[in-house]
């Protein structure tokens, strides 16, 4: 089975169990999607969830045959899965939301992400002798961790629009329960964990080094946790009891905050109590542009939702369908969208509270058809390079019985984030900070009470008013790719939500820590058409099939006429899609 687990992830949807009253898809061990035709749409209507861990999706399907609502659901599996999924987000991180509310019909944006500290300069980090952000430790610290305040102000939110809300204290329940009870490790976070204790990469993988993280995430004798053994988290488990009994303010006000800026603080870190208490989620207006009769939906900036967006304009003047699904034209498509709407974000994407962003110019239809018309199908594009933001993140997706929806992402950057957890909270902390530049002329160079760029964005389409595709992936560059992929798929191309993800996937540019910048493309791809690619000077490298450097995604459908939902998870993760 270990050398199954090296090429194949757990399918999310290959065999059905009895979960209360519900039947869902579950991953039993042993059980791996190595074909698209293993992995099957769980369907229902009423709810249903997705996400990037079964237990955390089972903790969201809970919340909703229990009456509460879509905010509920997607605030039981944030906190879960900042307990069971820690390689790729923690409550030490930030989030970013797309409500729509199925009473008011009206789709809403949270920006959760913290502001660096008012000790941020770049003076800090050159009195150190430093040309850049250290992307790991105390140094790497900047930035105030904004996702329990975006669980807070979409509850707040949904208590008083949606209805239906249930306690606080019980959305948080089953993130206590496996803190303190522990959890089963899966494959991806034995994976994630051998990697992080590699000694020959002091810089980014010997996590190690840091005390927290070998106390929490290490066996005694250092040795990382193996597939099927049990993590238990006893601090963060407290830590997820004050929130509970006592709302976000403790972490951002009370006894929580003052423990992470006396540790941060007594070695050497910047934050402060005053950074913490004037932290804020804020609600944005979201970015929208046609495609194909939908209206798609995304985040703006500081995240790089309008490059998503961009993507989308720009195959808006092809005839997508004509060129067939997995063929080289495609494929070539694809990526040559992708550089156009990469080179706007690597020019403009910052906190726009610093920066003036021409959103409007950027997703009008006359920049698109511009973009559309420097892209050559016989030749790539190889002087529009991208930027490398790498990330690791859990995206998840909630539609209620009601038809409220949740497209909800939340990341510490990194894998394992900074590395850094404070003595007695059990809090991973995010080095989201360490994407700033300190080149003061570069536009997102750090500056302090300012919001770094962002590769989170989560994502829909409505039809009519109402949502039809709530979707999302982590992976950094690869979000906008992959969403990309998943909307081409199911609306130009017809397939269903499980087909669309499990199809081969493609990634242009530098991610998860690659310093290599080409075009990997999974292996189930024919050679005919890598060698076609090649041959239109893509820079190809082919990867193993299933390979989870395409990110994770994750989509809920919701026909139209039917009402039925259907659900998808990336066989590529640990996920699982599940309905009541």
């Amino acid at each position: 089975m270990n050398g199954m687990l090296s090429k194949y992830r757990w399918c999310a949807a290959v065999v059905m169990l009895t979960f209360g009253h519900t039947a869902v898809a579950a991953p039993p061990v042993g059980t791996y999607c190595d074909t698209p035709s293993r992995c099957a749409n769980p369907m229902t209507l009423g709810g249903m969830v997705t996400s990037s861990n079964h237990l955390a999706t089972q903790a969201g399907l809970k919340v909703l045959q229990r009456g509460g609502n879509a905010v509920d659901a997607a605030i039981a599996v944030a906190s879960t899965i900042s307990v069971v999924y820690p390689q790729m987000n923690t409550i030490g991180g930030d989030n970013f939301w797309l409500i729509y509310n199925a009473k008011t019909k009206t789709l809403r944006a949270l920006n959760a992400s913290g502001r660096s500290g008012e000790h941020a300069t770049l003076q800090f980090y050159r009195d150190k002798g430093l040309s850049a952000i250290p992307p790991r430790g105390y140094l790497s610290v900047n930035t105030v961790p904004g996702a329990v305040s975006g669980w807070d102000a979409a509850y707040r939110y949904a208590r008083t629009s949606m209805g239906n809300s249930l306690p606080w204290r019980d959305l948080l329940s089953d993130a206590v329960h496996y803190a303190k009870e522990g959890f089963v490790v899966t494959p991806s976070l034995a994976k994630w964990e051998a990697i992080n204790v590699d000694t020959s990469d002091p810089v980014y993988r010997n996590l190690q080094q840091y005390e927290g993280f070998r106390k929490i995430f290490l066996k005694p004798g250092g040795k990382p946790y193996q597939l099927g053994e049990t993590l238990k988290q006893p601090e963060l488990a407290g830590t997820l009891e004050e929130i509970a009994r006592q709302g976000a303010e403790v972490f951002y006000k009370g006894e929580i905050a003052h423990r992470i800026v006396s540790d941060l603080q007594a070695n050497g870190g910047m934050l402060t109590l005053d950074d913490f208490a004037r932290h804020r989620a804020d609600w944005v207006e979201p970015i929208t542009v046609k495609y194909r009769g939908f209206d798609a939906y995304n985040f703006p900036p500081n995240t790089q939702g309008f490059a998503s967006l961009e993507i989308l304009n720009i195959l808006n003047r092809f005839d997508v369908k004509s060129l067939g699904e997995g063929t080289a034209d495609y494929y070539h498509l694809m990526v040559e969208a992708t550089k156009q709407a990469f080179a706007d974000r690597d020019r403009y994407l910052s906190d726009p509270d610093f920066v003036e962003i021409p959103l409007d110019a950027l997703l009008s239809t006359r920049h698109a058809e511009a973009q559309a018309a420097r892209i050559d199908m016989a030749r790539a594009d190889n002087e529009v390079t991208p930027m490398d933001p790498k990330g690791d993140t859990v995206w998840f997706g909630v539609v209620d019985r009601d038809g409220n929806a949740v497209s909800l992402i939340q990341s510490i950057y990194y894998d394992f984030g900074s590395g850094i957890v404070p003595k007695g909270t059990g809090i991973l902390m995010q080095n989201r900070g360490s994407f700033f530049s300190l080149d003061p002329k570069h536009v997102n160079h750090l500056e302090p009470r300012k919001r770094t760029f962002h590769t989170l964005n989560p994502a829909m389409l409505l039809k009519d008013g109402k949502p039809y595709l709530v979707y999302g992936t982590m992976g950094g560059e690869g979000q906008p790719q992959t969403q990309a992929a998943i909307v081409t798929r199911i609306v130009d191309f017809g397939m269903s939500p499980q087909d669309a993800i499990n199809a081969p996937r493609w990634l242009y540019g530098r991610t998860w820590g690659v310093s290599s910048n080409d075009l990997k493309i999974e292996g189930r791809v024919s050679a005919a058409v890598t060698d076609e690619l090649r041959r239109r000077d893509q820079p190809v490298k082919v990867v193993e099939p299933f390979t989870d450097t395409m990110g994770h995604a994750g989509a809920i459908l919701i026909d139209p006429v039917t009402g039925v939902r259907q659900g998808a998870s990336d066989p590529r993760g640990d996920g699982l899609a599940a309905g009541d």
